[in-house]
């Protein structure tokens, strides 16, 4: 990935290995920080950090290589045009980055579908199938994942990255302790607090699918 001094640049798809070996001794605030001064190797280095992890939870959510691909491109660009919007007394760069690319990544989501819709022909739609159930389950889904969200920013800012990164980045334990310079044994516990303090949360949203999914009693006869 080479980035040029202009702002109006894309990072490319490929990561300079050497570059981000150049800056891999420092931690994200400083990473950030660089980039906002315009230095291109510093968001190299960032790409080369987090740019696996952003484009698997893109590609998870898009279901599409290219489309993945050209998500992970605008998170970056994100980065790269306006760094600070990042802020740390939020949480954790990495959290920020990865809900920032989930974000957009279901935007591309809905786009998508829209385009789709204004596609489908009026005789397409007469032969469809009721599509009530499927919409139904996608506007589940999308509450589901904003209730996660949601209780996620209840959290304290070490228990929210840790959790974020397992959650959006399908990260491991001891990867999330690599990654955030923190104890295997503290990020367990990070990660197990968290999860204790969203659960009450996220029952009433089991609750709901239970109910959801059981059929409706039969009307009795008049």
């Amino acid at each position: 990935m080479t980035v040029s001094r202009s702002r109006e640049t894309a990072p490319g798809p490929v990561p300079s290995t050497s570059a981000a070996g150049d800056l891999a001794g420092l931690d994200d605030r400083a990473l950030v920080a660089r980039v906002s001064e315009g230095e291109g190797l510093a968001l190299e280095a960032l790409y080369a950090r987090y740019g696996k992890a952003c484009y698997s939870l893109a590609r998870r959510i898009l279901a599409d290589e290219q489309f993945a691909q050209d998500c992970v491109q605008e998170v970056f660009l994100t980065v790269w045009r306006d760094a600070g919007r990042y802020d740390p007394a939020r949480g954790g760069f990495s959290s920020w980055l990865l809900s920032m690319t989930h974000h957009k990544a279901v935007d591309a989501v809905r786009r998508e579908e829209t385009v789709r819709k204004r596609r489908t022909t009026a005789d397409a739609l007469e032969e469809q199938v009721d599509p009530r159930p499927a919409v139904d389950d996608e506007v589940w889904s999308v509450l589901r994942g904003e209730r996660v969200r949601a209780a996620l920013a209840t959290l304290p800012a070490p228990q929210r990255e840790a959790l974020a990164l397992a959650y959006f980045g399908g990260y491991t334990q001891r990867e999330i302790a690599g990654l955030t310079s923190t104890p295997l044994g503290t990020v367990k516990t990070r990660m197990l607090a968290g999860m204790q303090r969203m659960r009450a949360g996220l029952d009433g949203v089991s609750r709901a699918a239970a109910e959801r999914d059981v059929p409706a009693a039969p009307r009795s006869a008049t």
